[in-house]
């Protein structure tokens, strides 16, 4: 087994058959067994974590207005204030009010002023206007639903957004009225959509989300698109503002065919809407040239396989010539941003787990401008993060590193300037695990890559307990970003391993549809060789191995007790058990059926069967709890219970961890990332990773 390590980073029982509670490890009791001493990463710490996310360059370069997010400890969620800081790093101050919840600042086209979205928590979120110089603020709209994607119109006088626009449903069944005072059941709620629920956001309201415009100073806006279709995304304006340009499905097979996106035109005078691509496929995120010669897009011909790499194209508005923009780059692109003179476009993407910004030439050419991207995804270290670019050319982004989530960064091509450190009072009295990349070869040749992360006082001659913490997606990708759940698991005493198997992304399209249609597959013995080339490395104790993972990471958890005994607990978070009944009850039925499956299950039973977990719960014999939110709707509550049963009539030991309010986002809130851990870590440990009891 080969191992090579990169230098970019340094380095009993338990009670069968119980239902834990969510919180019966989450007393103050049960979280400060975790606290090792004060120079630890400690499950309350989460609650000092701080992000940058949004950042918005001036036009001028000179300054860079961000939405900072903190831990609120009285409420138990995430708080975003508005910020800025100038270019050199100086005057770092709040731009909003402590007490108000505010989010997607955009300049004037001038730089006299940012449009917002703000919540006092009490009316819903509304648009406002601030002027700069004066700090003056003026709330411009009263809407009924929340509102997203501003966009200011080129001469600054009215603001373009998106938001639900509702549609009145009449009574499907006439019922008598209650008498005067009687208080009878709920109404019944009937569904005809196809689409009625999402993850996160629960069932749907009936209605489309619309474009509309609002003048800059306030009134009544101007509804833009209409009909039965959903019209979100980056909407964008035509240099002389008689146009907006936008990605939207508006064909009347849209449920069915998710990903069939085009972009459209639609005039402001007339009202007249102008398809400007016609393909199969998803064509998303416009961008206009400065001159309205041409607009920048991404997306694919779509292959209807598991992963397709989105590319940039670039439409020629008058001969109509389309042109594949990045072909030779095998790497998901997003964000293009043009430069000022039009001979460049920014765009963002991933490469071997790092994110990036790169600047393209229209003949194809990339240039890396910005690395390290992201930080913006505090359990786990998945991509995310953006940028922006000024008239000068100076880019604004978030940046991150094993050791601190998302900070301020600029660059205009020659060196990297940090414009804020807002992690400095944690960092200063904590010792992060160490995070080395490393790359090994899997059972059949292919390379992988990986990450081990170290406890702080990492002794080389002790044995350590190993993690295997898999990745969800599967379609996604770990890389070297900050992780808050691995820094708690390594200041436990764990050494941990996190992966990019087949099926990530940033590694090509051969290597991500590696599983197509064979998940779990290849990716299984990746994960497996990776386990042994860290045990190669020495400091491993081979009696304590564990695993764990969430969604696709579950998944794999389950299946991986279904095919070795080798690991001494498991927990498998929100995991998909069966696929037949996964397709059936996910919120994203019509896009599995299509893309991951050859068809509905009824049609290919085999085919669904083979690849779930469900079908090896005869071999499981290590103890596996299962943890998932309650109000999951993309990997639902009943998948978890099919598990947790099957692994009771095996008479295998299991418990089951029910997050009550949880979506699929498991962690989205700080003490529901806290309660992971530590579930986690009590079941573990009653397996002996640290001694038992």
């Amino acid at each position: 087994m080969r191992d090579r390590i990169k230098p970019r980073f340094p380095l009993r029982s338990a009670i069968l058959g119980v239902l834990i509670s969510v919180f019966a490890l989450s007393t103050p009791d049960a979280l400060a067994q975790y606290a090792t001493d004060s120079l630890h990463f400690e499950l309350t710490d989460v609650f000092a974590l701080e992000y940058a996310s949004d950042p918005q360059i001036h036009p001028s370069g000179e300054s860079i207005i961000y939405a900072r997010t903190s831990m609120d400890r009285m409420t138990d969620r995430a708080m975003s204030r508005l910020w800025i800081v100038a270019a050199d790093g100086r005057g770092h101050r709040p731009v909003t009010a402590p007490d108000v919840n505010a989010s997607s600042p955009r300049w004037s086209p001038s730089g006299d002023r940012i449009a917002y979205v703000a919540s006092d928590g009490d009316d819903g979120s509304e648009i406002y206007v601030r002027w700069m110089e004066s700090g003056e603020t003026a709330r411009i709209t009263q809407l009924v639903s929340s509102p997203s994607s501003l966009s200011w119109s080129p001469d600054g006088s009215h603001i373009a957004f998106s938001m639900l626009k509702e549609t009145p449903q009449r009574p499907f069944a006439r019922m008598p009225a209650p008498p005067e005072g009687a208080e009878w059941a709920p109404r019944a709620k009937v569904i005809d959509d196809v689409r009625y629920r999402s993850d996160g956001a629960g069932y749907l309201k009936d209605g489309h989300r619309q474009v509309f415009i609002v003048p800059d100073e306030g009134g009544t806006p101007r509804q833009i698109t209409s009909g039965p279709y959903d019209h979100g995304g980056s909407i964008e304006w035509m240099p002389d503002g008689s146009a907006i340009v936008l990605s939207a499905n508006r064909s009347d097979d849209a449920p069915y065919d998710p990903l069939d996106s085009e972009l459209y035109l639609f005039d402001l005078q007339s009202s007249s809407i102008t398809s400007l691509t016609s393909r199969q496929g998803p064509d998303s995120s416009p961008a206009i040239s400065p001159d309205g010669s041409r607009i920048a897009y991404t997306g694919f011909d779509d292959a209807f396989q598991g992963y397709q790499v989105t590319r940039l194209h670039v439409l020629d508005l008058e001969s109509g010539e389309k042109q594949v923009i990045t072909a030779d780059l095998e790497r998901d692109v997003q964000n293009p941003t043009w430069s000022a003179d039009g001979e460049t476009i920014y765009v963002q993407y991933d490469d071997e787990g790092t994110t990036k910004v790169g600047a393209v030439s229209m003949n194809g050419r990339v240039r890396e401008v910005v690395t390290n991207v992201g930080g913006t995804t505090l359990g786990r270290p998945y991509p995310g993060g953006s940028f922006s670019v000024a008239a000068n050319g100076r880019i604004a982004f978030t940046q991150t590193g094993p050791h601190h989530p998302a900070d301020v960064a600029v660059t205009r091509g020659q060196g990297v300037r940090r414009l804020t450190q807002l992690n400095q009072d944690l960092s200063s009295r904590v010792r992060w695990g160490a995070v080395e990349d490393i790359t090994y070869t899997s059972t059949d040749g292919a390379e992988i890559e990986g990450w081990i992360v170290t406890p702080p006082d990492f002794d080389p001659s002790k044995k350590y307990p190993l993690m295997l913490e898999i990745h969800g997606g599967p379609y996604a990708n770990y890389g070297p970003r900050f992780s808050a759940e691995a820094q708690l698991y390594a200041a436990a005493g764990y050494v941990v391993l996190y992966t990019n198997p087949r099926g990530s992304t940033s590694y090509g399209e051969s290597f991500g549809n590696a599983i197509h249609k064979n998940y779990p597959g290849p990716d299984y013995d990746d994960l497996m060789a990776g386990v042994d080339a860290v045990i190669d490395r020495g400091g491993i104790d081979t009696s304590r191995l564990y695993v764990t993972g969430g969604s696709g990471g579950g998944i794999l958890t389950a299946w991986i007790v279904g095919k070795t005994d080798r690991f001494r607990a498991a927990v498998a978070a929100k995991p998909v058990i069966n696929w037949y009944s996964f397709v059936l009850t996910s919120d994203g039925y019509p896009f599995y059926t299509k893309y991951w499956f050859s068809g509905p299950p009824w049609e290919h039973l085999d085919e669904y069967m083979d690849h779930s977990p469900i079908s090896l719960i005869g071999n499981v014999t290590t103890p596996t709890m299962l943890l998932t939110g309650e109000e999951d709707f993309r990997t639902p509550m009943s998948e978890t219970e099919q598990f947790y049963q099957a692994l009771q009539l095996q008479k295998v030991e299991t418990v089951m961890v029910r997050i009550p309010g949880a979506s699929h986002g498991i962690a989205a809130r700080p003490s529901h990332l806290m309660s992971k851990v530590a579930h986690i870590l009590e079941w573990f440990d009653r397996h002996g990773a640290r001694g038992g009891r």
